[in-house]
């Protein structure tokens, strides 16, 4: 893998991403964002739209995993879900080292397969390189075995499928169970809330962990110490 995501093996990438409903939706603040994150040591950048990628890449020479979050009408696949979004951010002067699509088992807004979406991709931008968004082990196995580049747990607790389910259960049994057998590398990410645990999931054998709301988002850090003093 001759890429600059290469920098980021066995450290922190940093999620720099705000919707348009929160505080800091703002590609400028974004930019700062992903500044301040190099200046902490980070090694690696994920980021949503290509307006705050393109700002995130004049402020950092860092590796990007780009998506685009999408809602389509009330289907629940929402990251980087059809081509157009794809196509969106290849289309950039310069396109993300990664790209990472929501690679879970529920129905996609154009009702492409995963299988089709994926083999479609390949074929157009073979160069590129593609990211697993996944919540189950399942998924997780089945997007290694269609050849995507890197297996993230991103979605672990967020679907139907995955409800209830926490990264960390049972010493993040999940990734454990994926590093058994996955042919790719695994990139731990949601949830994965300080520092202890990116630690431990290095340890175990992660390529690098994804950390994001604790470090970027302020109105949850704040909720998190609000919430501990009404308990």
């Amino acid at each position: 893998m001759n890429n600059k995501i290469e920098q980021a093996k066995g450290k922190l990438i940093v999620s720099c991403q705000a919707l348009p409903e929160e505080p800091l939706h703002s590609s400028f603040i974004m930019g700062r964002m992903a500044k301040a994150a190099k200046e902490g040591g980070a090694s690696g950048i994920r980021a949503n739209t290509v307006a705050d990628i393109e700002e995130i890449q004049k402020q950092v020479d860092l590796p990007v995993i780009g998506i685009i979050k999408r809602q389509y009408g009330d289907n629940h696949v929402y990251i980087t879900p059809t081509m157009t979004e794809v196509d969106e951010l290849m289309a950039m002067e310069n396109a993300p080292e990664v790209i990472a699509i929501d690679a879970t088992c529920r129905q996609r807004p154009d009702n492409k397969s995963l299988d089709d979406m994926f083999a479609e991709m390949k074929a157009k931008y073979p160069n590129q390189l593609w990211m697993a968004d996944c919540a189950t082990l399942d998924e997780m196995k089945h997007a290694d075995d269609l050849g995507f580049d890197f297996i993230g747990t991103t979605l672990v607790g967020y679907t139907p499928e995955s409800e209830g389910d926490k990264i960390e259960t049972n010493d993040f049994e999940i990734i454990r169970e994926l590093l058994k057998t996955a042919k790719h590398p695994v990139i731990g990410e949601g949830n994965i809330d300080s520092p202890e645990k990116v630690k431990r999931v290095l340890d175990l054998g992660a390529y690098s962990v994804v950390v994001g709301s604790i470090i970027t988002r302020p109105q949850v850090i704040t909720r998190r110490f609000v919430d501990a003093i009404e308990k």
